[in-house]
């Protein structure tokens, strides 16, 4: 089977680890497993006294009662039993496709969008078609494209809601309208809902799962809960056919989630509460620094985020994204996204969820580097 590149996982593989000033993460700042138990306000030592006892065996197959309620508590509809563990969210997008998608399928997909959702469906043989968010629409869906594109007998619609790289959120009444052109084709909707509950304001972020008899909605524990090390994500639907077949399918790559991971998963979302609360203190802050920054910054323009953990950010200067970042990472340190990541061009992929001083420093190399591009143009000049 050939697939496409992964850009943006291949661009943080090459320079993530050796970045200055990693503003490229899209993960809430993460925390230590001392710091996880601190926040909940949990007995570590009990906790690791039993966990300690216990035989390494697979586990509960399909997920630990106390994970799949903790799971269950982040909608409003969904039950344990409705909730299928995966690893990261990354093995529920490939999961959901693995399992749905067959050869002349058609599957509509939004971009610029994480790549998973065109990528995959486009590698199985799928009948994809693409809905271009635009910037000058707040980066939302178009219902009246979308409806174009939905053709009878359509198999998946894929959306990302909080947006990745945009920052742009869905509001119930866009949900609801996509749930409608879904049914009127018979369509299932997959929503990559990683970064929901990170919102800007006090408002409930709709789930798909929620809203929709055949919706599909993929989480997981690291962005939102800053745990990406657990590599733990999760699909919940409420149809049992589709259930049966994605436990069936699940056999073959996956038979079951890491016991420590899901132990100290079902910690976190015990105390789901106080990592949201820290969580959205961060990236509220820091879209604030963010937000000021661009506002100083004459040629960069952006649409400011409503919820996630990251911005796209444009620039009025000559050079690509490619080289534009990279240039400025060997130059100044600061790591950034480039906007041909996301099939856009002359712009970068910011996040402002990192820790508060390594944004400020971040944002101060890059302006750095837009200082030496201005001072580059006037040597071009003379």
């Amino acid at each position: 089977m050939k697939i496409k590149p992964f850009a943006v996982e291949e661009w943080m593989n090459a320079y993530e680890d050796a970045a200055r000033y990693n503003i490229a993460e899209t993960c809430v700042d993460s925390v230590s497993v001392n710091e996880l138990f601190a926040l909940a306000g949990e007995d570590a030592a009990a906790f690791w006294q039993s966990f300690s006892a216990r035989r390494l065996t697979y586990g509960d197959i399909v997920g630990a009662p106390a994970l799949r309620e903790g799971i269950s508590r982040l909608y409003r509809t969904a039950e344990p039993a409705e909730v299928i563990t995966t690893h990261g969210a990354a093995g529920a997008n490939h999961h959901v496709f693995y399992s749905l998608v067959e050869p002349g399928d058609r599957v509509v997909s939004i971009m610029p969008s994480y790549q998973q959702l065109t990528s995959i469906p486009e590698s199985f043989g799928a009948d994809l078609r693409v809905l271009h968010l635009k910037k000058e629409q707040g980066y939302l869906p178009d219902p009246d494209e979308l409806r174009a594109l939905c053709v009878p007998g359509t198999k998946l619609i894929c959306i990302n809601n909080p947006n990745n790289p945009t920052g742009a959120l869905m509001s119930g009444e866009l949900l609801r309208e996509i749930v409608e052109i879904a049914r009127s084709a018979g369509a299932w909707v997959l929503c990559d809902e990683v970064y929901r509950h990170l919102t800007q304001d006090e408002e409930w972020t709709e789930s798909i799962a929620d809203l929709y008899e055949k919706g599909i909605s993929v989480g997981s524990m690291s962005k939102v809960f800053s745990l990406a090390g657990l590599r733990l994500g999760w699909i919940v639907t409420h149809d049992a056919a589709l259930r049966e077949s994605l436990l069936s399918h699940r056999d073959y790559d996956l038979i079951s989630c890491g016991m420590f991971d899901e132990a100290l998963a079902s910690v976190a979302l015990s105390h789901a509460d106080r990592l949201l609360e820290r969580n959205r203190g961060i990236v509220r802050e820091n879209l604030t620094l963010l937000d000021a920054w661009v506002e100083s910054e004459p040629r960069i323009s952006y649409v400011k985020p409503r919820s996630g953990t990251t911005a796209l950010v444009y620039y009025d200067y000559a050079p690509d994204s490619v080289e534009f970042c990279r240039r400025m990472y060997f130059e100044t340190g600061a790591f950034v996204t480039p906007g041909a990541c996301f099939e856009e061009e002359k712009c970068m992929r910011i996040g402002y969820a990192c820790s508060k001083g390594v944004l400020e420093a971040g944002l101060k190399a890059v302006s750095e580097f837009l200082r030496f591009l201005e001072r580059e143009e006037k040597e071009d000049t003379k």
